[in-house]
């Protein structure tokens, strides 16, 4: 079974949302609040929609290669605080239509996989379904960034059907290996960490480990490519 978390609901009042909006009224102050939480529970339902697909994708593959290639899957929603930061230093002004047409990554899926090959052949196989349209695709495994961080990332729409209509959400995936994962995750917490001045040795240090993770993964797929032999040969 995939160890599936979902970000928690952020709690949010209508003062909250007021300060992010431009209100005239108390009429406008209600209509702003529940415009945007009603905006919010679609990106929920679109991550619903793309976490279902992989768990699909994780059933077939496992009955195909008698091993999940799926560890978990976990999502998150981004904060009002945070979507009203990257739209204001982007130059965009904090409304609605502003988030849908110029945030990719308020909606994000994190689909942690075994071996490399899998991030692959998960990506590929979720790509081609026909109500998937990808918008973006970036390939931090082939090409690692600087800090050595490693993932696949795709920025796609899905349709979400509700009871009256159906709407184009956009989603962020980042597929990676365990290994990856737990790299990107305590780098994560190290460079962000308060009060603490992170250097550059420190920085070099966490580019080994990088490059330690990755010679992990490749050193992974290679038993695995020996296991499945052996097993052939039993056959």
């Amino acid at each position: 079974m995939i160890n599936q978390e979902k970000s928690k609901k952020e709690q949010i009042n209508i003062s909250d949302i007021d300060d992010f909006f431009v209100s005239e009224s108390n009429q406008d102050q209600y209509s702003n609040f529940y415009n945007y939480q009603k905006l919010m529970a679609y990106y929920r339902c679109a991550m619903m929609e793309i976490a279902t697909k992989f768990n699909v994708l994780n059933e077939e593959f496992s009955l195909q290669y008698e091993r999940n290639p799926i560890s978990s899957i976990k999502s998150r929603l981004k904060k009002i605080n945070s979507i009203k930061e990257k739209l204001t230093k982007n130059g965009y002004p904090f409304t609605l239509d502003a988030i849908e047409e110029h945030l990719n990554d308020v909606a994000g899926i994190r689909v942690v996989c075994s071996f490399t090959d899998d991030v692959y052949m998960l990506a590929n196989a979720f790509t081609k379904q026909d109500d998937i349209t990808v918008i973006a695709r970036k390939d931090y495994i082939k090409n690692p960034k600087p800090n050595g961080y490693r993932s696949l990332h795709l920025i796609v729409t899905v349709p979400i059907f509700l009871a009256h209509e159906k709407r184009i959400m956009k989603v962020e995936i980042q597929l990676r290996t365990i290994a990856m994962d737990f790299w990107a995750t305590l780098e994560h917490q190290l460079r962000y960490k308060k009060n603490v001045e992170f250097t550059d040795d420190m920085a070099k240090e966490l580019f080994l480990c990088a490059k330690l993770s990755e010679e992990l993964d490749s050193k992974m797929d290679m038993l695995r490519d020996k296991v499945q032999l052996d097993k052939k040969l039993l056959e």
